[in-house]
Order: structure tokens, then sequence, then C-alpha cells
């Protein structure tokens, strides 16, 4: 079990490595914070760029932890809290599938971080090696908790009214989101 646990956490956690960082740095294709950041302000959130910096923390962050089973369910958590506002300020009106947009991706992703949060991250981790046995039901709540906490928080602080220009918001690469 503990083979299948590290190949998830390298995985998801190293998948969300590169797309924090390109959020931060516009590694990997990505648009830096500036870019993600008039994208994030079209989805009327306010303060894109510090946003944008925020969301690419933790996922970078988050990414990391899970890369070495270290706070497994703190990395969870921060996952899991940028996957919902994701999902929501984007995903949720295109349906289910990803081929049209839907929140297939971020749920699975939400869903394989969370499941870490209650497995733990095994033997081949950090928290195994200096004896921290960080799993089960109580962890995964708490990780769950966080993150839904913490994407509520995020998602009360965008803009009730529709952008100014009244358009669809678009993404980094031009294309309507």
């Amino acid at each position: 079990m503990s083979i299948g646990l590290l190949i998830l956490r390298m995985v998801v956690g190293g998948l969300f490595i590169g797309h924090g960082t390109q959020k931060l740095f516009g590694w990997f294709g990505g648009h830096g914070l500036d870019g993600t950041g008039g994208f994030f302000e079209s989805l009327r959130y306010p303060n894109g760029r510090e946003m944008a910096l925020l969301a690419g923390l933790a996922e970078a962050g988050g990414g990391s932890l899970l890369v070495l089973g270290f706070l497994t369910w703190l990395g969870a958590a921060a996952i899991l809290g940028v996957m919902v506002n994701a999902a929501v300020a984007v995903h949720v009106r295109n349906g289910v599938w990803n081929s049209n947009g839907g929140v297939e991706l971020p749920l699975v992703n939400s869903a394989a971080a969370v499941a870490l949060a209650f497995t733990g991250a095994g033997r081949y981790s950090i928290d195994s090696a200096i004896g921290w046995h960080l799993a089960g039901w109580v962890w995964g709540l708490v990780a769950l908790m966080l993150g839904v906490a913490s994407a509520a928080v995020v998602l009360a602080m965008r803009q009730r009214t529709t952008p100014a220009t009244g358009e669809k918001p678009v993404e980094p690469s031009g294309r309507a989101a």
C-alpha cells in the first residue's frame, strides 16, 4: 500500500507544484502572477495578483507537502481550497465533464488530495520517518473542513456583480472561460 501512496503523492503533488509555479513564475507555459491575476480579476476576485500569489503558493506548497509526505493533511487542505474555488468560479457552470470545461478535473484532484489526508502519506514519507502517524478519519476531516472553510472565505471575497464589461471571463490564453 505504501508504494501506491508514494505514486499517488508524487503524481498529484508533482503536478500541483507545476500548476502553482505556472501562476507564481510563469513556468511550464503559465502566465505568472500578472497574467493569472488578470484572469482572477475577470472572475471577480479582488486584487487578482495577490489572489494569484495565494493560489500559486497553496498549489506549489500543498503539492510539495504531498510529494514529501510531510503534513500531508495540510497539503491536501491547501489543494482542496484552491480546487473548490476553481470548481465554483470556472467549472461548475460547464457541467461535469472536463471536455466541456466542467468540474471533473478539480473534483478528481480534490478527491485524490483528501483521500491522502485520510490514508496518510505511507511508509515512504517524512511523516513516517519522524514517527508521525497523521492519518485516519480525524486528520481527513480536519483537512476537509480546513480546505472547504478556506475556499468559502476566498469565494466570499468575490464581487457579487458581474465585471463592468459584462463579458465572459477570459483565461490568460485568451479563451473565454
